[in-house]
């Protein structure tokens, strides 16, 4: 057994938090752009466009991310395709992401009264001119609150990365339990970093909210 002291395991995790930071960024703006593409199919007047959102949605809404991280990594490679842990799940959470996200921001697009789009209609503006002046400025405002707090969601995603060998905040945790044999100590301090992440997001996407309501 190795002797590592408190500030030793406190101190390897630090550094393995980075890859979990590192990949929910990835994910995050990667689904987001992702997500936005899928949007604007989504609310196109191409029949083929929606359904294939739509059962783009209903996949990756509906299947573990854990399988899909599987896939990613093992099912690729089936096919030739070989992924580092690192780019395997940066496109499992990406894809995983999006999903969620064009549903988030498709409900707030849709909260729009429709008095707007008529409103719009009226200037003889054409559907990218009605999204882009009228109803995405409305629109963005109301899905701040609720995309933010996604993203806690998508760090505590990360951890299910371990799993295809990422070294990120839980894979780390595993690898530096089996070297000290205490297990309390080390996933106390997991638990504590995952929190010193995520707390701070509710609390924004919180603060968004609110001052979303005060304004309306």
């Amino acid at each position: 057994m190795v002797d590592f002291t408190l500030w030793d395991i406190f101190r390897n995790l630090l550094l393995a938090m980075r890859w979990t930071v590192a990949l929910s960024v990835v994910a995050f703006v990667g689904g987001g752009l992702v997500g936005v593409a899928l949007l604007v199919l989504r609310m196109s007047r191409f029949r083929g466009a929606q359904t294939f959102v739509a059962g783009y949605i209903q996949l990756f809404q509906g299947t573990p991310l854990l399988m899909q991280l599987f896939l990613a990594y093992f099912g690729l490679a089936l096919f030739g395709v070989e992924l580092s842990p690192w780019v395997a799940a940066s496109l499992a959470l990406t894809l995983y992401t999006s999903a969620f996200l064009v549903e988030i921001w498709r409900g707030c697009v849709n909260s729009i009264p429709k008095g707007q789009w008529e409103a719009a209609q009226s200037l003889a503006l054409n559907f990218r001119e009605q999204m882009q002046y009228v109803i995405l400025p409305q629109a963005v405002k109301i899905a701040i609150p609720p995309t933010v707090g996604f993203l806690v969601q998508v760090v505590k995603g990360t951890a299910l990365a371990s799993l295809i060998g990422f070294i990120e905040l839980t894979k780390a945790g595993s690898m530096i339990t089996n070297a000290t044999f205490k297990p309390f100590l080390v996933y106390s301090c997991v638990a504590l970093l995952y929190f010193v992440l995520c707390y701070p997001i509710s609390l924004y996407a919180r603060a968004l909210e609110g001052k979303l309501h005060a304004r309306n």
